[in-house]
């Protein structure tokens, strides 16, 4: 192993651990940043605070490990790698206006007045979470459902 990726992990956690361990060894530490009011990011966001190299895409990990960039089409290369590392695409998801209230009824139809935790709510409508995260922005300005602690959705009225 020549190096650890941090992906999640809460302030106190063993993936922390492994990371100290990680670096008495002499490896290198990254790690993927995350919102900094969640809590199983501080973990991460305290190791990229104190020194761990920032991973925003599978090119970090390449360039870290001394990978040489391949081209996406030559043969799977990078596009291959993204998928073994797991790193999702960036950018945002286009929809229709139609599209988008067809996805709001489905987030609403799966909330009630009891909480629902907003991960098992992604899991349930099987959609990446980057396609559902905004609208539940949306629908909270909205007024439409409201964000509990720890993560807990509910819908209003």
């Amino acid at each position: 192993m020549r190096a650890l990726a941090v992906v999640e992990a809460a302030a106190r956690s063993s993936s922390l651990i492994t990371a100290r361990a990680a670096l008495d060894q002499g490896r290198e530490v990254l790690a993927v940043p995350g919102h900094p009011f969640d809590a199983r990011a501080a973990g991460c966001n305290m190791l990229i605070r104190d020194g761990a190299t920032l991973v925003r895409a599978s090119s970090d990990v390449m360039e870290t490990l001394e990978l040489p960039q391949v081209a996406a089409d030559a043969g799977g290369g990078a596009a291959a790698f993204e998928a073994e590392m797991a790193v999702p695409k960036v950018g945002p998801e286009r929809r229709t206006p139609a599209e988008t209230a067809a996805l709001h009824g489905e987030i609403l139809s799966l909330l009630g007045p009891s909480p629902l935790a907003e991960d098992q709510l992604i899991r349930d409508l099987g959609r990446p979470a980057a396609s559902v995260t905004p609208e539940l922005v949306t629908l909270e300005l909205d007024g439409r459902i409201e964000r509990q602690a720890g993560g807990l959705l509910t819908r209003v009225g």
